[in-house]
């Protein structure tokens, strides 16, 4: 591994769930990521911020890592890549981001599965161990998350998890170009291990 390959690679947890297995991204993870990224870009783009047009170079993977570094050593954000049980396939990402601590301590969830992927439970179970880790570990005691209201698929994935819908907000982020309205869920400590059965209502 070249030198600024080691500096670039922060060291972080690794997280198993329900059939996947999370770490964060290397820079050996570049040709997966931006061939996922690539392969579902048509299936990504509805749902998140404009691309650059530079995205998926090495370069712009270079100072994503970098940033990543820097806010895992400040204790702000954790990213993630997701993959199957095997933890050499990349199916996606999720990461824990804008943590805020003192009388806080909240981190917001977002996420994205591979369209070759999608529709076979790995982002929910990924949001699942992340949430554990952010909730346990980390000791945050509220997480939040957001999604389109038109994106039902994002939103079982948080129901599925225990989140509960907590309200709506306008213009909320732009998304591919667009100000687009919201759905906001939160997740508690004290809710940790609740999920939704196939009608959508709580279970413990």
């Amino acid at each position: 591994m070249a030198l600024l390959d080691w500096m670039i690679d922060a060291a972080g947890p690794v997280i198993r769930g329900e059939g996947v297995v999370l770490r964060p991204p290397r820079s050996s993870d570049y040709q997966a990521w931006a061939d996922l990224r690539e392969t579902s870009r048509d299936y990504l783009q509805p749902w998140e911020p404009a691309w650059p047009d530079d995205d998926l170079t090495r370069a712009a993977f270079r100072r994503r890592l970098t940033v990543y570094a820097r806010e895992m050593e400040l204790g702000n954000a954790w990213p993630f890549f997701i993959f199957d049980a095997t933890g050499r396939t990349l199916v996606g990402a999720v990461t824990l981001s804008n943590i805020r601590r003192g009388v806080a301590e909240t981190g917001t969830l977002g996420y994205w599965i591979g369209q070759p992927f999608a529709g076979r439970g790995h982002g929910t179970a990924a949001v699942r161990a992340v949430a554990s880790h952010a909730l346990g570990a980390l000791k945050l005691h509220r997480l939040e998350a957001s999604c389109l209201p038109v994106n039902a698929a994002s939103r079982r994935v948080l129901e599925k998890s225990g989140f509960r819908l907590e309200g709506q907000a306008k213009a909320y982020l732009k998304i591919n170009g667009e100000w687009a309205d919201h759905l906001l869920f939160g997740l508690l400590s004290e809710d940790l291990g609740r999920r939704s059965d196939s009608r959508g209502y709580p279970t413990v």
